[in-house]
Protein backbone atom coordinates (compact mmCIF):
# COMPACT_ATOMS: atom_id res chain seq x y z
CA UNK A 1 0.00 0.00 0.00
CA UNK A 2 1.57 3.31 -1.09
CA UNK A 3 1.36 6.70 0.61
CA UNK A 4 -1.62 7.82 -1.47
CA UNK A 5 -3.55 4.71 -0.51
CA UNK A 6 -2.65 5.12 3.15
CA UNK A 7 -4.06 8.65 2.94
CA UNK A 8 -7.20 7.69 0.97
CA UNK A 9 -8.13 4.76 3.20
CA UNK A 10 -6.75 6.16 6.45
CA UNK A 11 -10.12 6.32 8.23
CA UNK A 12 -10.61 2.61 7.59
CA UNK A 13 -7.09 1.78 8.69
CA UNK A 14 -7.66 3.57 11.99
CA UNK A 15 -10.41 1.09 12.85
CA UNK A 16 -9.10 -1.83 14.92
CA UNK A 17 -11.50 -4.19 13.16
CA UNK A 18 -10.01 -3.28 9.75
CA UNK A 19 -6.46 -1.93 9.96
CA UNK A 20 -3.95 -2.26 7.14
CA UNK A 21 -4.60 -5.99 6.77
CA UNK A 22 -8.34 -5.54 6.27
CA UNK A 23 -7.87 -2.69 3.84
CA UNK A 24 -5.39 -4.75 1.85
CA UNK A 25 -7.99 -7.51 1.61
CA UNK A 26 -10.36 -5.00 0.03
CA UNK A 27 -7.72 -3.84 -2.43
CA UNK A 28 -7.18 -7.46 -3.48
CA UNK A 29 -10.89 -8.33 -3.67
CA UNK A 30 -13.34 -8.67 -6.55
CA UNK A 31 -17.10 -8.20 -6.34
CA UNK A 32 -19.93 -8.79 -8.83
CA UNK A 33 -22.80 -6.27 -8.63
CA UNK A 34 -25.98 -7.34 -10.40
CA UNK A 35 -28.16 -4.33 -11.16
CA UNK A 36 -27.01 -0.69 -11.27
CA UNK A 37 -30.27 0.94 -10.24
CA UNK A 38 -31.56 2.19 -6.90
CA UNK A 39 -29.73 -0.41 -4.81
CA UNK A 40 -26.73 -0.89 -7.04
CA UNK A 41 -25.98 2.84 -7.09
CA UNK A 42 -25.00 3.33 -3.41
CA UNK A 43 -23.60 -0.20 -3.21
CA UNK A 44 -21.19 0.39 -6.08
CA UNK A 45 -20.26 3.88 -4.91
CA UNK A 46 -19.34 2.78 -1.40
CA UNK A 47 -17.46 -0.30 -2.61
CA UNK A 48 -15.46 1.86 -5.00
CA UNK A 49 -14.80 4.54 -2.38
CA UNK A 50 -13.67 1.81 0.02
CA UNK A 51 -11.12 0.49 -2.46
CA UNK A 52 -12.49 -2.89 -3.53
CA UNK A 53 -9.99 -3.82 -6.22
CA UNK A 54 -12.35 -4.87 -9.00
CA UNK A 55 -16.06 -4.28 -9.44
CA UNK A 56 -17.87 -6.24 -12.15
CA UNK A 57 -21.01 -4.29 -13.09
CA UNK A 58 -23.79 -6.29 -14.75
CA UNK A 59 -26.98 -4.67 -16.08
CA UNK A 60 -28.66 -4.79 -19.49
CA UNK A 61 -30.71 -1.58 -19.09
CA UNK A 62 -30.23 2.05 -20.10
CA UNK A 63 -30.73 5.15 -17.94
CA UNK A 64 -34.27 6.49 -18.06
CA UNK A 65 -35.32 9.95 -16.88
CA UNK A 66 -37.61 8.36 -14.26
CA UNK A 67 -34.59 6.58 -12.72
CA UNK A 68 -32.98 9.82 -11.56
CA UNK A 69 -35.27 10.19 -8.53
CA UNK A 70 -33.41 7.40 -6.71
CA UNK A 71 -30.59 5.92 -8.84
CA UNK A 72 -27.99 8.37 -7.62
CA UNK A 73 -25.01 7.02 -9.55
CA UNK A 74 -26.58 8.33 -12.78
CA UNK A 75 -26.85 11.95 -13.92
CA UNK A 76 -29.32 13.79 -16.15
CA UNK A 77 -26.72 13.79 -18.91
CA UNK A 78 -26.60 9.97 -18.66
CA UNK A 79 -30.19 9.47 -19.85
CA UNK A 80 -30.15 7.04 -22.76
CA UNK A 81 -26.73 5.63 -21.89
CA UNK A 82 -26.18 2.03 -20.71
CA UNK A 83 -26.40 1.98 -16.93
CA UNK A 84 -23.13 0.09 -16.64
CA UNK A 85 -21.33 2.73 -18.70
CA UNK A 86 -22.86 5.57 -16.70
CA UNK A 87 -21.94 3.84 -13.45
CA UNK A 88 -18.44 3.03 -14.65
CA UNK A 89 -17.78 6.70 -15.42
CA UNK A 90 -19.09 7.82 -12.02
CA UNK A 91 -17.01 5.23 -10.17
CA UNK A 92 -13.86 6.28 -11.99
CA UNK A 93 -14.44 9.80 -10.70
CA UNK A 94 -14.89 8.48 -7.17
CA UNK A 95 -11.82 6.22 -7.19
CA UNK A 96 -9.74 5.75 -10.35
CA UNK A 97 -7.73 3.00 -8.65
CA UNK A 98 -10.67 0.61 -8.75
CA UNK A 99 -11.02 -1.50 -11.89
CA UNK A 100 -14.63 -1.35 -13.07
CA UNK A 101 -15.71 -3.95 -15.64
CA UNK A 102 -18.94 -2.91 -17.39
CA UNK A 103 -21.10 -5.71 -18.80
CA UNK A 104 -24.29 -4.65 -20.55
CA UNK A 105 -26.07 -7.98 -20.78
CA UNK A 106 -28.83 -10.25 -19.59
CA UNK A 107 -26.76 -13.04 -18.07
CA UNK A 108 -28.00 -16.60 -18.41
CA UNK A 109 -27.06 -19.30 -15.89
CA UNK A 110 -23.83 -20.22 -17.68
CA UNK A 111 -22.72 -16.59 -17.83
CA UNK A 112 -23.57 -16.10 -14.17
CA UNK A 113 -21.45 -19.11 -13.26
CA UNK A 114 -18.54 -17.70 -15.23
CA UNK A 115 -18.89 -14.29 -13.59
CA UNK A 116 -19.30 -15.70 -10.08
CA UNK A 117 -16.23 -17.90 -10.51
CA UNK A 118 -14.08 -14.79 -11.00
CA UNK A 119 -15.15 -12.87 -7.88
CA UNK A 120 -15.12 -13.21 -4.11
CA UNK A 121 -18.70 -12.07 -3.46
CA UNK A 122 -21.92 -11.52 -5.39
CA UNK A 123 -24.17 -8.56 -4.58
CA UNK A 124 -27.73 -8.92 -5.84
CA UNK A 125 -29.24 -5.48 -6.47
CA UNK A 126 -31.75 -6.72 -9.05
CA UNK A 127 -35.47 -6.06 -9.16
CA UNK A 128 -37.20 -9.35 -9.95
CA UNK A 129 -37.68 -12.84 -8.56
CA UNK A 130 -36.34 -14.63 -11.63
CA UNK A 131 -32.95 -13.00 -11.26
CA UNK A 132 -32.80 -13.53 -7.51
CA UNK A 133 -33.56 -17.23 -7.77
CA UNK A 134 -31.07 -17.71 -10.61
CA UNK A 135 -28.35 -15.84 -8.72
CA UNK A 136 -29.13 -17.85 -5.59
CA UNK A 137 -28.73 -21.15 -7.44
CA UNK A 138 -25.43 -20.12 -8.99
CA UNK A 139 -24.00 -18.82 -5.71
CA UNK A 140 -25.04 -22.06 -4.01
CA UNK A 141 -23.37 -24.10 -6.72
CA UNK A 142 -20.19 -22.00 -6.71
CA UNK A 143 -20.11 -21.61 -2.90
CA UNK A 144 -19.93 -17.83 -3.23
CA UNK A 145 -21.29 -15.52 -0.50
CA UNK A 146 -24.38 -13.62 -1.62
CA UNK A 147 -25.48 -10.22 -0.31
CA UNK A 148 -29.14 -9.67 -1.20
CA UNK A 149 -31.22 -6.50 -0.96
CA UNK A 150 -34.64 -5.27 -2.01
CA UNK A 151 -36.88 -2.24 -1.53
CA UNK A 152 -40.38 -1.17 -2.53
CA UNK A 153 -42.64 1.66 -1.35
CA UNK A 154 -41.31 2.27 2.21
CA UNK A 155 -40.16 -1.30 2.95
CA UNK A 156 -36.68 -2.72 2.49
CA UNK A 157 -34.72 -5.84 3.37
CA UNK A 158 -31.11 -7.05 3.44
CA UNK A 159 -29.77 -10.56 3.99
CA UNK A 160 -26.42 -12.29 3.68
CA UNK A 161 -26.18 -15.92 2.56
CA UNK A 162 -22.65 -17.20 3.10
CA UNK A 163 -22.53 -20.35 1.01
CA UNK A 164 -18.97 -21.07 2.09
CA UNK A 165 -20.72 -22.55 5.13
CA UNK A 166 -22.57 -25.85 4.69
CA UNK A 167 -25.21 -24.89 7.26
CA UNK A 168 -26.09 -21.55 5.64
CA UNK A 169 -29.75 -21.00 4.68
CA UNK A 170 -30.37 -19.80 1.14
CA UNK A 171 -32.60 -17.19 -0.48
CA UNK A 172 -35.03 -19.93 -1.49
CA UNK A 173 -35.36 -21.01 2.16
CA UNK A 174 -36.58 -17.48 2.89
CA UNK A 175 -38.76 -17.01 -0.21
CA UNK A 176 -39.59 -20.41 -1.77
CA UNK A 177 -39.57 -20.27 -5.55
CA UNK A 178 -42.84 -22.17 -5.81
CA UNK A 179 -44.69 -19.81 -3.47
CA UNK A 180 -47.45 -17.56 -4.73
CA UNK A 181 -45.93 -14.30 -3.49
CA UNK A 182 -46.89 -11.34 -5.65
CA UNK A 183 -44.08 -9.41 -7.30
CA UNK A 184 -44.42 -5.65 -6.93
CA UNK A 185 -42.74 -3.23 -9.31
CA UNK A 186 -41.53 0.27 -8.56
CA UNK A 187 -42.97 1.51 -11.84
CA UNK A 188 -46.50 0.82 -10.62
CA UNK A 189 -46.24 1.00 -6.82
CA UNK A 190 -43.49 3.57 -6.22
CA UNK A 191 -40.49 3.63 -3.92
CA UNK A 192 -39.22 6.17 -1.36
CA UNK A 193 -35.93 7.49 -2.77
CA UNK A 194 -33.83 7.49 0.43
CA UNK A 195 -34.92 3.91 1.22
CA UNK A 196 -32.89 2.45 -1.65
CA UNK A 197 -29.93 4.47 -0.41
CA UNK A 198 -30.31 2.96 3.05
CA UNK A 199 -30.66 -0.60 1.75
CA UNK A 200 -27.85 -0.22 -0.80
CA UNK A 201 -25.55 1.24 1.85
CA UNK A 202 -26.31 -1.72 4.12
CA UNK A 203 -25.50 -4.08 1.27
CA UNK A 204 -22.18 -2.29 0.78
CA UNK A 205 -21.40 -2.56 4.50
CA UNK A 206 -22.15 -6.28 4.58
CA UNK A 207 -20.15 -6.86 1.40
CA UNK A 208 -17.11 -5.10 2.84
CA UNK A 209 -17.34 -7.21 6.01
CA UNK A 210 -17.60 -10.42 3.98
CA UNK A 211 -14.51 -9.46 1.99
CA UNK A 212 -12.53 -8.57 5.12
CA UNK A 213 -13.58 -11.67 7.03
CA UNK A 214 -15.51 -9.74 9.69
CA UNK A 215 -18.12 -12.24 10.89
CA UNK A 216 -20.33 -9.88 12.86
CA UNK A 217 -23.27 -8.83 10.72
CA UNK A 218 -26.17 -10.27 8.76
CA UNK A 219 -24.82 -13.66 7.75
CA UNK A 220 -27.77 -16.03 8.15
CA UNK A 221 -30.02 -13.15 9.15
CA UNK A 222 -32.65 -10.92 7.58
CA UNK A 223 -32.86 -7.21 8.36
CA UNK A 224 -36.10 -5.46 7.45
CA UNK A 225 -36.73 -1.74 7.56
CA UNK A 226 -39.84 0.38 7.25
CA UNK A 227 -38.70 3.88 6.35
CA UNK A 228 -42.12 5.43 7.00
CA UNK A 229 -42.15 4.56 10.70
CA UNK A 230 -38.35 4.01 10.74
CA UNK A 231 -38.76 0.60 12.31
CA UNK A 232 -35.90 -1.88 11.93
CA UNK A 233 -36.04 -5.57 12.78
CA UNK A 234 -33.43 -8.32 12.53
CA UNK A 235 -34.40 -11.99 12.39
CA UNK A 236 -32.37 -15.20 12.34
CA UNK A 237 -32.85 -17.45 9.32
CA UNK A 238 -32.89 -21.24 9.37
CA UNK A 239 -31.93 -23.70 6.67
CA UNK A 240 -35.04 -25.45 5.36
CA UNK A 241 -34.45 -29.22 4.94
CA UNK A 242 -37.23 -29.25 2.33
CA UNK A 243 -35.80 -26.32 0.34
CA UNK A 244 -35.82 -27.08 -3.39
CA UNK A 245 -32.54 -25.20 -3.84
CA UNK A 246 -30.36 -26.28 -0.91
CA UNK A 247 -32.36 -28.95 0.97
CA UNK A 248 -32.02 -32.70 1.02
CA UNK A 249 -33.91 -33.17 -2.26
CA UNK A 250 -32.31 -30.22 -4.04
CA UNK A 251 -30.13 -32.37 -6.30
CA UNK A 252 -33.12 -34.37 -7.52
CA UNK A 253 -35.10 -31.20 -8.14
CA UNK A 254 -32.22 -29.65 -10.07
CA UNK A 255 -32.19 -32.56 -12.49
CA UNK A 256 -35.95 -32.54 -12.85
CA UNK A 257 -36.42 -28.81 -13.52
CA UNK A 258 -35.54 -26.62 -16.45
CA UNK A 259 -32.83 -23.95 -16.00
CA UNK A 260 -34.09 -20.37 -15.63
CA UNK A 261 -32.70 -17.37 -17.42
CA UNK A 262 -31.29 -14.67 -15.16
CA UNK A 263 -32.22 -11.11 -16.06
CA UNK A 264 -29.50 -8.86 -14.65
CA UNK A 265 -31.70 -5.83 -14.32
CA UNK A 266 -31.35 -2.79 -12.18
CA UNK A 267 -33.93 -1.85 -9.65
CA UNK A 268 -35.08 -2.06 -6.12
CA UNK A 269 -38.25 -4.14 -5.74
CA UNK A 270 -38.21 -6.82 -3.03
CA UNK A 271 -38.76 -10.49 -2.93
Amino acid sequence: MDDQQLLRYGRHILLNEIGIEGQQRLLDAKALIIGLGGLGSPTAMYLAASGVGQLVLCDHDTVDFSNLQRQIIHRTASVGQPKVASAQAALRDINPEVECVALQLRADAAQLRDLAARVDVVVDCSDNFMTRYAVNRVCLEMRKPLVSGAAIQFDGQVAVFDYRRADAPCYNCLFPEDSLAAELRCATTGVFAPLVGIVGSLQAAETLKVLMGIERGLSGKLLTINALDMQIMRSALSKDPACRACGETAADNAHASDPHMAHCTSGDCPG
